[in-house]
C-alpha cells in the first residue's frame, strides 16, 4: 500500500512570506520562458505518473473511489493535460495578427501580445481533488504564472500527495502548495493576486468575488447549479435512464455538473423508470453497496446535509433509499416529487439523489427549468432534434450535452465553465492557458509615417476635421427607419433629408 503523508496544515503566520515569495518569483521573469514551462509541465507529469498508486489510494480513502474512477478522472485525466499543453504552448503564446484592421492602420503593425497574468491562487474542490486542482494550476504553469495550489481540506489525503508530488517536481520558488481549511484560506484571500481561482459552492464562490472585488482582482469560478434533465415523450427511455444514472453514480453523484433534477413527460414515465431499475442491477450485479465500484459521500457532515434533504422531502421513494452512516454510504434514490418547493429540486444535492418531476409536455418542462434555476451549470434535453433545439434555443446554460448526462464536460479540450450563478470564467484546453493569460494589445509606429499623423496635431483646423472624416468615417448601409439599402437607395435617402427614404432601394430587413 502506498504511503501518504500526513495532511498538516500550514502555518498561518507564515502564509504572508510564502505568498511574497511567489510574488517576487514572478517579477524576476523566469516563469516567462516558454523552455521554462515545458520543462515544469514535464516534471509535473512524471511526479504524478512516478506516484499513480498514491494517488489511487488517497482518493479511496478520502471518496472512496475505484481505480478505473480515479485514472480516468483524476491522474490519466491530468497527465494528458499535461502532454497536451505542454505540445501546444508556443503555438498558445505567439502573438496573434490583430482582426478587422483598416488598411491605413495595418502600417502600425497592430498584434495582440500574450502574457501572464501573474501571480495566481487556486482554490480546489474535494470531488475530483487532482483534476480540479492539478487542471487550473497546469493552465497556470503553461501561461508563465506563479501560482499557491489551496487543495480542498475534505479530501485530506488527496491534498497531502499533492503536497508531496508538487513539492518533488516543481520549482518551489514558483509552485506551492497551502494546506488549510477556513482561517488558511482567509489568510490565503488577505494577499493581493493577478488572479484567484476557485471550484466549489457558490455560497463560498460569493465570500472570494467579494474579498477578490476589494483588491480589483480578476475571479474564474466554477460553481455548481441545479441542472435539469428533460426527457420528452419521444424519448429514448432506456438510452436516458442508462446515461442519467451514470451521472448520479459516478463518484456517488459528487458531481457538479451532473443533473439535481429530471423532468420527464408522463407518457414516458413508467417506461423510464422501469429501465433505471434494469440500469442499477446491470452497473452493479452484486448489489450497489458490495460494488467496488461505487464511492462513497466524502464526510459526516455531507452524508448529514444529504440524509436531512431525503427527510425533508414529501416525495416518494421509487427506487434505492438505503444507507449507512457508518460507512458513509448512500444508494442511488430516485425519487417522484410534485412541487418545485420540494428539497430535493430546490437544493442542490451534490449526492446519488435523483429526483423526477413529472410533466404534461416539454412546454412545461422548459417553464420548470428556467423558474428552478435560470443559469444552472448544465442542461440534459433527451428527445428528438426538433425537441432538444427548443430546449436549447429557450434555456441558458454553462454547456449542454443532448441525449446525454454532461457529456460535453468529458472532453478534456472544449471549454469548461458556468454562466450567471453557476460560474464565470473558464478552462480546459486552451481555454486553460487563456483563462491566465492577459491579451496584449500592441502597436508599432513608424518614424516614417509621421507626415501622416500630422492631421493629430494642434492647432485644429475645419480642415484637418474634414480631412480627418474622410479618412475615418464608416458610410451606413441602412436607412432611417433601420432597413438595410443600397448605395443607390442610401444616397437618395439621404438626399431626403431627415424624413425622406420615398425612394431607398430595400436590399433586405434588419
Amino acid at each position: 500500500m502506498a504511503k501518504i503523508p500526513p495532511f498538516e496544515h500550514t502555518a498561518l503566520e507564515s502564509i504572508p512570506t510564502i505568498a511574497n515569495s511567489i510574488r517576487d518569483t514572478f517579477k524576476s521573469h523566469k516563469t516567462r520562458s516558454i523552455e521554462y514551462r515545458v520543462q515544469q509541465l514535464r516534471k509535473l507529469y512524471w511526479g504524478l505518473k512516478d506516484n499513480q498508486d498514491l494517488i489511487a489510494e488517497a482518493c479511496k480513502r478520502d471518496l472512496g473511489k475505484s481505480g478505473f474512477e480515479t485514472y480516468v478522472t483524476e491522474v490519466g485525466w491530468c497527465m494528458n493535460d499535461i502532454i497536451f499543453m505542454s505540445t501546444n504552448i508556443a503555438r498558445f503564446a505567439k502573438d496573434e495578427p490583430a482582426e478587422d484592421i483598416t488598411f491605413t492602420n495595418r502600417f502600425f503593425g497592430p498584434r495582440i501580445r500574450k502574457d501572464p497574468l501573474g501571480s495566481v491562487l487556486i482554490i480546489g474542490a474535494y470531488n475530483f481533488p487532482i483534476q480540479l486542482s492539478l487542471g487550473p494550476l497546469i493552465g497556470a504553469i503553461s501561461a508563465g504564472c506563479t501560482a499557491i495550489l489551496k487543495p480542498s481540506e475534505s479530501a485530506p489525503y488527496a491534498a497531502a500527495a499533492m503536497q508531496k508530488i508538487i513539492s518533488e517536481s516543481l520549482d518551489p520558488s514558483a509552485y506551492t502548495v497551502v494546506q488549510g481549511a477556513i482561517p488558511e484560506t482567509t489568510a490565503l484571500l488577505d494577499q493581493k493576486w493577478d488572479k484567484i481561482f476557485y471550484t466549489g459552492s457558490a455560497n463560498v464562490g460569493t465570500i472570494i468575488a467579494k474579498k477578490a472585488a476589494e483588491t480589483l482582482t480578476p475571479v474564474a469560478l466554477e460553481l455548481g447549479g441545479k441542472n435539469p434533465a428533460i426527457i420528452s415523450k419521444n424519448a429514448d427511455a432506456r438510452l436516458a435512464a442508462r446515461r442519467l444514472l451514470w451521472a448520479k453514480v459516478l463518484n456517488a453523484g459528487q458531481v457538479c455538473v451532473s443533473q439535481n433534477y429530471i423532468l420527464v413527460d408522463k407518457e414516458i414515465l413508467p417506461a423510464f423508470i422501469k429501465e433505471l431499475k434494469a440500469a442499477v442491477a446491470e452497473f452493479y450485479p452484486q448489489g450497489v453497496r458490495d460494488s467496488p465500484d461505487y464511492g462513497r459521500i466524502v464526510n459526516a457532515r455531507q452524508f448529514a446535509r444529504l440524509k436531512k434533504m431525503l427527510d425533508d422531502s414529501r416525495g416518494k421513494i421509487l427506487m434505492g433509499g438505503t444507507m449507512d452512516e457508518k460507512d458513509l454510504f448512500l444508494e442511488p434514490t430516485v425519487m417522484q416529487v410534485d412541487s418545485l418547493t420540494d428539497s430535493l429540486v430546490s437544493e442542490e444535492s451534490f449526492g446519488p439523489l435523483i429526483p423526477v418531476l413529472p410533466v404534461s409536455d416539454l412546454d412545461e418542462a422548459i417553464k420548470i427549468a428556467n423558474e428552478v434555476d435560470d443559469t444552472p451549470l448544465g442542461i440534459y434535453p433527451f428527445g428528438n432534434k426538433k425537441e432538444t433545439e427548443k430546449v436549447l434555443s429557450q434555456t441558458r446554460s454553462g454547456g449542454a450535452s443532448i441525449n446525454d448526462g454532461f457529456f460535453h464536460a468529458s472532453i478534456p479540450t472544449l471549454p469548461f465553465g458556468g454562466v450567471g450563478s453557476s460560474g464565470t470564467g473558464a478552462y480546459r484546453g486552451r481555454a486553460s492557458f487563456d483563462v491566465f493569460t492577459h491579451r496584449r494589445t500592441v502597436t508599432t509606429t513608424p518614424a516614417w509615417i509621421e507626415g501622416m499623423l500630422d492631421i493629430r496635431y494642434p492647432p485644429y483646423t475645419l480642415a484637418k476635421q474634414k480631412k480627418f472624416a474622410n479618412m475615418n468615417e464608416l458610410k451606413p448601409n441602412f436607412d432611417r427607419n433601420g432597413r438595410t439599402v443600397g448605395w443607390f437607395g442610401w444616397l437618395l435617402g439621404m438626399s431626403k433629408g431627415k424624413g425622406g427614404t420615398g425612394l431607398a432601394v430595400v436590399v433586405g430587413e434588419s
